[in-house]
């Protein structure tokens, strides 16, 4: 990018998130969610650091808040409610934390102070003689909202503060709504026809912004306080704070809610262990957080780092990996799958998510692209919940400069170059765009990755599949059940060892399933589900194979797209000699029982990192045989998360929805 397009994109960023900004703090009415609002920002962060020739003083992103609405009398803060920076993964923390101590020329080690994230309202509360005199928003950090009587509704806010108190004190912290009173006025909202509200914070800002304070009272609103800015002069009470802690000590004297969780870190070594230790409490927590606050304990040390930009240099908010962002779409790509079938593949700026760097996501097909309207050069919204693969969810339309591309279907196959046709006669498959070509190249690489996945032979990556095929070695994947030792050590960077690996697990899968060898085959539209219920239905393959359509339909869950694929697959003459060879080279098909033990009926499991004694697939034929559904992501619909070791953000996402986490061993025990 040079400065010229840097400058543009800058511009459009900084005119974006001011839109968004006064949705957001100032009209109550957020149009995305702050995941998205912090990816923006981020993205605009980085360009300023590449380009600091482009930065300016009355730029939007030197603006704290909202401007407060004139419906409410203007407060002048006694100081600035500054607002907090973000880091997103442990290097970005101490990063933050060397760049604070090359100011702090004699200190070494730094003490913290943590504490939750609130997903909520800063306010600020004036108290004199002990008594709530005043209470305002942030609004632009300089002046705010007097919301006084509306806040005198907050039962968790104190009229009276407990004796002996200071002359004067501010105090500022976080208005929020917990979660049941959140579900409780979405629920009143929508029996009386009004809008829902998209999130507890924004319903903690709208309901403390109601002209009658009445209404705010049936709310049911809650207040923590985090942070004393002000206090009588008397050396009794600027000894409480001297330090962080002691400011939350003395607000716990005066009766105030704290986050009874908060904790004194010696130093920057311990604070991850607190941050895992709340993700843990997060998802049982009664409202809601979306990271954790890291303050320099010391007061002395805070004041003297001063302030950079709009963010105090003391303090930092480290929040929990967004499951959504934004970036740039840089191209559309077109993916041959093992059916043959064309995907749309959007391939995006590098961004976090959940965790992990995304650069590209699927767009599904045609019919999809149109929906969205995504274009080449789009900022989209992209989601990665889970364990999912990554999605594009929308188009921030308002950043478009013009010079967006509108994607257009290829006549032919990319690999193969025949030609590319779309499928007719069944509204589920008019979407779909096809390589003509049954001997395409991609196709049949798919296939072979498909096959080997689904047969569990993971020994046999994508490049090493690729080394046999340009080998000659194989041709189809009958050909890997014929592999031998002395085929493979021959072979540059193939050892004794690892040949005897191989060939050890091709022959030690020989033995499968029906449902698994069904899947195997990669017939068009028989997915997991489908192929286990074609194998309970039909307990041996030749069963199958005779099967009219009336057969297929006559089974649940399978319709006339399934049943004709099925039957057209084992029409196919090709697909016939297949099979026979699979079977030639040694594949054997287990008997498939038929099992009347239901035990786990109506339970739904989610299985995420490695169990000790056997693969996620075994766990599955376990779950399904005994009556129970298996599901590729947490719900609040999921009876048990099964958490192998490496368990990846389902867990995450469980520990958050409250659904119970078992390990293997009582799991085996439920069977």
């Amino acid at each position: 990018m040079n400065n010229r397009d840097a400058k543009k994109r800058i511009q459009k960023l900084r005119t974006e998130i001011a839109r968004l900004r006064d949705l957001y703090h100032t009209k109550n009415d957020p149009s995305v969610t702050d995941e998205v609002y912090d990816s923006l920002n981020k993205e605009l962060k980085s360009l300023l650091l590449d380009y600091p020739e482009l930065g300016s003083k009355n730029a939007s992103e030197k603006r704290i808040a909202g401007k407060p609405l004139e419906k409410f009398e203007k407060v002048r803060h006694i100081s600035t409610m500054f607002s907090i920076a973000n880091v997103f993964s442990e290097e970005e923390f101490f990063a933050w934390e060397k760049r604070d101590l090359k100011l702090l020329h004699n200190v070494s080690v730094l003490e913290y102070f943590c504490e939750f994230k609130f997903d909520g309202l800063a306010v600020s509360l004036s108290y004199e003689d002990g008594r709530f005199v005043r209470g305002a928003t942030r609004g632009d950090g300089e002046i705010g909202e007097d919301v006084t009587e509306n806040l005198k509704m907050v039962g968790s806010i104190p009229l009276t503060l407990k004796s002996p108190f200071p002359k004067t004190i501010e105090v500022r912290g976080e208005v929020i709504m917990q979660k049941k009173a959140f579900e409780r006025l979405n629920e009143k909202n929508k029996k009386e026809g009004k809008l829902l509200f998209a999130n507890s914070r924004n319903s903690a800002a709208g309901s403390l912004r109601q002209l009658d304070p009445k209404l705010v009272q049936e709310r049911g609103l809650d207040f923590f306080a985090y942070e004393i800015v002000d206090i009588d002069k008397d050396a009794k009470w600027q000894s409480y704070v001297a330090e962080h802690s002691k400011k939350h000590q003395l607000l716990v004297k005066l009766g105030f809610k704290v986050d009874e969780h908060s904790e004194k870190v010696p130093s920057s070594k311990d604070i991850f262990a607190f941050v895992e230790k709340v993700a843990k409490l997060r998802a049982k927590l009664p409202f809601n957080i979306d990271g954790v606050v890291i303050n320099i304990n010391n007061t002395k040390i805070f004041e003297s780092l001063g302030v950079v930009g709009k963010d105090p240099r003391g303090i930092i908010a480290y929040k929990y990996p967004a499951e959504r962002a934004t970036t740039v779409v840089k191209d559309i790509r077109i993916n041959v799958g093992r059916t043959g079938v064309l995907t749309p593949l959007a391939i995006f700026q590098s961004t976090l998510v959940a965790g992990s760097t995304v650069s590209k996501a699927t767009l599904h097909n045609m019919d999809q692209i149109e929906r969205l309207d995504v274009r080449i050069g789009d900022t989209v919204v992209i989601e990665k919940a889970g364990d999912v693969i990554p999605k594009v969810l929308e188009v921030l339309k308002n950043m478009r400069t013009g010079k967006e591309k509108m994607f257009k279907m290829l006549d032919k196959c990319p690999v193969c170059q025949s030609l590319v046709k779309k499928r007719q006669g069944d509204k589920d498959e008019s979407v779909a765009h096809y390589c003509s070509n049954p001997k395409c190249s991609a196709k049949n690489e798919r296939y072979l990755q498909h096959f080997v996945a689904v047969f569990e032979i993971y020994e046999l990556g994508p490049k090493i599949l690729r080394r046999f095929k340009d080998e000659g070695l194989i041709t189809d994947a009958a050909d890997i059940f014929t592999l031998e030792k002395e085929d493979i050590q021959g072979l540059e960077r193939f050892g004794e060892k690892s040949a005897e690996n191989i060939i050890k697990e091709i022959k030690d899968k020989k033995k499968v399933p029906l449902a698994r060898f069904l899947r195997g085959l990669g017939i068009l539209h028989v997915g997991e589900e489908t192929a286990r219920d074609l194998a309970v239905h039909f307990p041996t393959l030749e069963k199958l194979e005779n099967a009219t359509i009336e057969d297929l339909t006559s089974i649940e869950n399978i319709g006339s797209v399934v049943a004709r694929s099925v039957c057209e697959y084992f029409k196919n003459k090709e697909n016939k000699l297949f099979i026979q060879k699979l079977f030639k080279n040694g594949v054997v098909i287990e008997k498939q029982k038929k099992n009347t033990n239901h035990k786990l009926s109506g339970l739904t499991f989610v299985l995420t990192g490695t169990l000790p004694t056997m693969s996620r697939e075994m766990a599955k034929e376990k779950i399904i045989s005994l009556g129970g559904k298996v599901s590729g992501s947490v719900s609040k619909n999921t009876s048990f998360v099964v958490a192998g070791e490496e368990a990846g953000s389902k867990l995450t996402n469980a520990q958050k929805l409250g659904v119970k986490i078992i390990k293997e061993a009582e799991f085996l025990k439920m069977l």
